[in-house]
């Protein structure tokens, strides 16, 4: 990795190549996302996982798995493959770069053109909150409304204090996302079918 932690004219990538959270639904943990970054040629690999299972005592209620890759080239996204089960239901997504932008593809969704400055769901990268975005479940493209909430404290998942920027996504996307000092992805908080408000903890 260069010196700016960046991988040529790409974006920045986190301390130790590794961003963890842990997920939080009810105050318990429920499961974690991970994401490792290797330089590889000219770019940069991303391998995205995700699990997680809700459970009323030992009985699970719902679980979610899901895999992830987005490969970087010239500073510029490349390629997204992903795979996801949402509770037994399997959905699957691709995006390949194309001379018009990214051309996606996936569950539900018939193959489309991105516009070529478009990103995928995978949160870690800034500049998601500017652009049109590439869903890494079913492939649709989203447009959310992006809000600035000013700054605010928050925990990490041992405790620490961790001062963060505030980004409300609403409209295709009903989210919030939280950033360092350092731009890096910090956490996040989502509301699920249930009513219930999982959070992620950076591990």
């Amino acid at each position: 990795m260069s010196a700016m932690g960046r991988p040529p004219q790409g974006p920045l990538v986190p301390p130790g190549n590794r961003l963890a959270f842990r997920l939080i639904r009810h105050g318990s943990p429920i499961g974690t996302h991970t994401l490792d970054f290797k330089q590889v040629d000219d770019g940069l690999e991303v391998r995205i996982a995700v699990g997680a299972v809700v459970r009323l005592g030992p009985i699970p209620l719902f679980h979610y798995r899901h895999t992830a890759l987005e490969v970087w080239h010239g500073g510029q996204v490349a390629e997204v493959r992903s795979r996801t089960d949402r509770n037994g239901t399997e959905l699957a997504m691709q995006a390949m770069r194309v001379p018009a932008g990214l051309a996606a593809e996936g569950t539900g969704t018939p193959r489309y053109v991105a516009p070529a400055d478009a990103l995928a769901t995978t949160y870690w990268n800034r500049q998601i909150l500017r652009v049109p975005l590439v869903g890494t479940q079913d492939g649709g493209l989203v447009h959310p409304r992006v809000t600035d909430r000013g700054t605010e404290m928050r925990r990490t998942a041992s405790g620490a204090p961790l001062p963060v920027r505030v980004w409300q996504l609403s409209g295709d996307l009903d989210l919030t996302l939280y950033y360092d000092a350092d731009a890096q992805w910090a956490g996040m908080k989502f509301t699920v079918a249930d009513g219930s408000e999982v959070t992620y903890e950076r591990l």
